[in-house]
């Protein structure tokens, strides 16, 4: 990895320094060097499959998380989630959910052993670190949507023992652990929060020293998990309200309250989450909206697209190009306000790579050093930066396993 982000920095500053002399090329040297000093660590990705829809690849049909792209961009860790999307909750759902769930775990598995030279899986906030002063990548377990194991709270366990180390009970669309807070088609509330098992699976989690991913939570259901946790929470892949208002985003109030509980939030390069359709868009996302049968009024591009059945992929396929693009700037306008907001101690990088997510400039795990470039402008030290890259989620991370009374 130093071998590559050597020529990676020769390969950078040259350019640089053609076009803007010294100055720059000292600028890109430093960035390189603090990017390089951090152990950097992305919160949360997802894993490709060969049933994946094509807009979540790259281009070529690549993955923004593979081996190559991870050390071009000097990643050094990386949590990637055994995540199922929405879908139905009646026992063929499930067992498909279960599947998808069971076919990206063993993916990641085969990721770790199939490079044990290069990577490896972190058991532990200890392992990350460990397996870094290898000179290893730390892959650490996710799980996202307990859709995949219904009400089964006994699954939680046997998670744990695959080596499952963050757990996010929802994506969007409720399920029998919480209501989520992109109901997709469904009623806003479902259970007002956590359902009875959901409840339990918080005492669960911190009993197994389980750190708790409270993104795409529905506000109630946040609220609950938060008075309910005896450790402090990761919202591993969210952003702002205040700057773009979708109920995905977080707001003020809970930010507050994740700071409150000592948690950490981490911010997502996701196009949807980081800007706003405009006059320019607005008319050619309606037109397709009434070309599938929906609405041409919408608060979110893709309200309704639950209904759509068989064609719901095609639809979000046609959409995807349609949406506008943000750049690594807007990216770290929402880290600098919850930085601002709360202080940089509980703020993140979660990408959300392999799902969606990618913006101008931080489109894959090799561009990871344009973020602690635009950060270094923005005045962000060492220190900072180093937080904000790893430092924060593994005070988390260890804080959840300090609550295992398993």
């Amino acid at each position: 990895m130093a071998i590559t982000r050597a020529i990676s920095l020769v390969t950078a500053v040259s350019a640089l320094a053609l076009l803007g002399g010294a100055s720059a090329w000292a600028q890109a040297q430093n960035a390189e060097a603090v990017h390089r000093a951090a152990l950097v660590l992305d919160g949360h990705a997802d894993v490709l499959l060969p049933s994946t829809p094509e807009r979540y690849y790259l281009p070529n049909h690549g993955s923004r998380v593979d081996l190559d792209h991870l050390t071009r961009g000097g990643v050094d860790a990386v949590v990637l989630s055994v995540a199922v999307g929405p879908g139905p909750r009646d026992a063929a759902g499930q067992r498909a959910a279960r599947a998808e769930a069971d076919e990206k775990l063993a993916k990641i598995k085969a990721f770790a052993a199939d490079n044990p030279q290069r990577v490896g899986i972190a058991l532990s906030a200890n392992d990350v670190t460990r397996l870094v002063g290898q000179g290893k990548v730390a892959v650490i377990i996710g799980f996202q949507n307990a859709r995949s194991i219904g009400d089964d709270l006994s699954q939680i366990d046997a998670f744990y023992r695959e080596g499952v180390r963050v757990f996010a009970f929802n994506h969007a669309g409720h399920n029998a652990f919480s209501d989520s807070s992109r109901p997709v088609d469904q009623p806003v509330a479902e259970h007002h929060g956590l359902s009875p098992v959901g409840r339990a699976a918080v005492a669960k989690l911190n009993d197994l020293g389980v750190l708790i991913d409270v993104s795409q939570l529905s506000s109630e259901a946040l609220a609950q998990t938060l008075a309910l946790t005896r450790a402090p929470v990761a919202a591993t892949h969210s952003n702002v309200r205040a700057l773009i208002d979708s109920t995905r985003n977080l707001s003020d109030a809970e930010l507050d309250a994740i700071k409150a509980n000592g948690g950490i939030v981490q911010l997502t390069p996701f196009n949807s989450y980081l800007t706003q359709v405009d006059g320019r868009t607005r008319p050619a996302i309606s037109a397709l909206r009434v070309q599938y049968g929906l609405s041409p009024e919408f608060s979110a591009p893709n309200d309704g697209y639950g209904g759509l059945g068989d064609r719901q992929q095609a639809f979000l396929d046609a959409l995807n190009p349609l949406l506008p693009r943000a750049t690594v700037s807007d990216y770290v306008d929402q880290l600098d306000y919850v930085a601002k907001r709360i202080g940089w101690n509980h703020v993140g990088v979660g990408t959300d790579f392999n799902h969606g997510a990618g913006i101008i400039g931080f489109d894959s795990e090799a561009e990871a050093p344009n973020v602690t470039r635009e950060l270094l402008r923005r005045g962000y030290t060492q220190e900072q930066i180093n937080a904000i890259w790893s430092g924060n989620f593994l005070r988390v991370l260890r804080a959840a396993e300090a609550a295992r009374r398993a």
